[in-house]
């Protein structure tokens, strides 16, 4: 089973990245220290950085049932951000969404993590998680909402290539058993 390429929500269109996003990713959200602060891919420095990002869509899209969705305002047809799913067995993969400044206490990402979770029901997961700095409290909010309980604190866990920390940080994971 796939997942749609194109989901229209209240507010959102959530697709499949194209080629063409290249100048909007960048321009928008990933090449922002602000926004990619707590992320764990290291913060665009150019449009070429960008297109690598949507040959790694392609390439999860072609390997997986879904991959990374476009997050685009229904309203305005600008980009707003991204979120989809990084497959880790055909039942298990993991989530998470990034959202220009500009589209920061809106509910998009409340409502765009909303319709990954549909599409994961529709795939068939039976485990949809999300790994969150402890400083993230916004994100870890977002995850509540979407009915995501936090499972513990893995320590040491993960980079942070934006912090510039020496050593891997703590995060929550987060879980939605389907």
């Amino acid at each position: 089973m796939r997942a749609p390429e194109y989901v229209e929500t209240r507010r959102l269109v959530l697709r499949k990245p194209r080629p063409e996003d290249a100048e909007a990713i960048f321009h928008r959200y990933s090449s922002d220290e602000d926004v990619t602060r707590y992320l764990s891919w290291p913060k665009h420095h150019s449009i070429r950085d960008a297109e690598m990002f949507l040959a790694f869509s392609s390439a999860e899209w072609e390997r997986w049932p879904a991959g990374p969705y476009i997050i685009v305002s229904r309203e305005t047809g600008s980009v707003l951000g991204s979120t989809g799913f990084g497959f880790e067995t055909s039942y298990r993969a993991s989530t998470g969404y990034v959202l220009a400044k500009d589209a920061w206490g809106k509910g998009f990402a409340t409502e765009a993590l909303g319709s990954v979770v549909e599409i994961a029901r529709h795939l068939g997961l039976v485990r949809l998680y999300a790994l969150c700095h402890t400083k993230n409290l916004a994100s870890c909010g977002v995850l509540q909402k979407n009915g995501f309980l936090r499972e513990g604190i893995l320590h040491r866990h993960s980079e942070f290539p934006n912090l510039n920390a020496a050593t891997p940080l703590d995060v929550f994971c987060y879980a939605l058993v389907l």
